[in-house]
Order: C-alpha cells, then structure tokens, then sequence
C-alpha cells in the first residue's frame, strides 16, 4: 500500500477561498474521498445556512415559507441564541427580524469538519475559509503548525501562531451588523479570537468588533478568565492589545510582514 504525505485543495465556497490541507500519510485512494467529502460538507452548509439564497432553509425561513426539520438547522439556531445570551447581545443571528447565522456557521462548518477528517484518520489538517483557521495535529512529524496573524486592512503579519490544536477566527475583514442598531458596523482594526472551537470563536469575534474596541477589551478580559478563549485586538490606531494568554499561541519572534 503506498502512501503519500498529504495533500492539499483549494476551492471557492460561497463566493469564499477556501483550502484544506491534510498533512497525515494516507493512501492516495482514500485522500481523494475525503477531500470531496470536505467541499461536499461545505457547498451543503452553504447550500442550507446562506440568507441570501432564498430556497436556503434560512432564506425560506426569514420569507415564511416551509423548512426541512434538519437536526443541523436547529443545533445552529439554539447555539447561536446561546451566544447571543453570553456576549449580552453583541453576537446577534436575529435582526431586524432576519435570521442570518453567519457570524457563527462558518466557523462551526469547518470545526465540524475538522473532527470528520479527525475521525476519518486525518488527524493533521488546517482549514481555511475566508482567514478564519483550524489547525489540528502536525504540519510534519513533531512539528506544529504556524500561521500568521494577518492584519486584515494591510495583510501586515502580527503574530505568528504556533500550535496541534487551536482555532483562530479574525473579524474586521468586512462590516459586521450592529445588533443595537440594525446598521453596518466597520472600524479600522480587528479582532482575532483563538481557542479550541472555531465556531465559538468566530461568534466572539464577531461580537467584540461589533462592541468597538473599548468594550471590545472589557470583554475580552472577562472572556480570558472565564473561558479558554484569548484575544488579540487590533486598536483604531494600529496598536496590538491583547489578554495574557494569546502570548502562549505566538512564536517568541514576530515576523517581519
């Protein structure tokens, strides 16, 4: 049986690139399968969750029309009124009176999908959709992986993240809605959340750059001691604040950009 260090494949979803690199020595015959599988999971999550397509279950829900009973649609919709709860209302799915999960269900696709390819013996893999990461294993034997933190105004690296297992999600690549306002809301920095759920961690930062970056810190201090979850936030005047523990996922050496 010959096997092969990995592969990678990248494909757009949704309007969004989208990569996934298996590093774990597999035969040939059982890479290809997984990797259909993975863009397979992810069209059907487009397919189901994305409010701009009006026969999406989304889409049928926010115009009334009749849904499917999918276990998934539910398990996304209580989470994200959990989340809403936990961030006081900041990450919000329902605005204006319009069901709209994508502050979470990008990052709870591709958490989904690392524990399928985790499962299926693929245990060395990073997803990328759209910056918002999952790294889980080695990127070779003994070695962690490495990624950069980007910022998202000036592709500037800021950090450099060195970890088996951690979940990044960075918000403040495009406008957020405010839920107090119901309006668009973009300020020149980011937020980067690690952690060990993509899916929480996209719906925090999602939250935080909706907060703005003073309640955006509050929150982020609170979130560190109370949950495994550390931020990184990018100021208005491009100046790093970030809680203690986001220190463990970096490289001692920042990289130069």
């Amino acid at each position: 049986m010959t096997t092969f260090p990995g592969t990678i494949r990248a494909e757009t979803v949704g309007g969004m690139p989208v990569s996934v690199d298996i590093r774990t020595a597999l035969p040939r015959r059982e890479l290809a399968p997984l990797l259909d599988d993975a863009f397979a999971w992810l069209r059907w999550v487009d397919e189901t969750f994305n409010p701009v397509h009006e026969d999406s279950q989304i889409g049928r829900l926010n115009r009334g029309r009749t849904i499917e009973q999918i276990p998934e649609l539910v398990e996304v919709l209580h989470r994200c009124d959990e989340l809403s709860e936990r961030t006081g209302g900041w990450f919000e799915a329902r605005i204006n009176g319009v069901i709209d999960p994508s502050g979470y269900i990008k990052g709870w696709a591709l958490e989904r999908l690392s524990r399928a390819l985790t499962n299926a013996g693929a245990v060395d893999h990073r997803l990328d959709a759209g910056g918002d990461i999952r790294l889980r294993g080695s990127a070779a034997p003994g070695r962690p992986w490495r990624t950069a933190v980007r910022d998202p105004r000036s592709g500037l690296v800021r950090r450099t993240v060195t970890a088996h297992d951690l979940a990044l999600a960075t918000s403040g690549r495009a406008p957020v809605l405010d839920p107090r306002t119901g309006g668009r809301r973009s300020w020149p920095g980011s937020v980067t959340v690690a952690g060990p759920d993509l899916g929480v961690a996209d719906a925090y930062a999602t939250a935080m750059y909706a907060m703005g970056p003073v309640a955006a810190r509050r929150f982020a201090a609170e979130l560190a001691e109370s949950e495994p979850y550390q931020t990184l936030i990018i100021g208005r005047d491009g100046r790093e604040v970030a809680t203690p523990g986001f220190a463990v996922y970096t490289a001692a050496d920042r990289l130069a950009g």
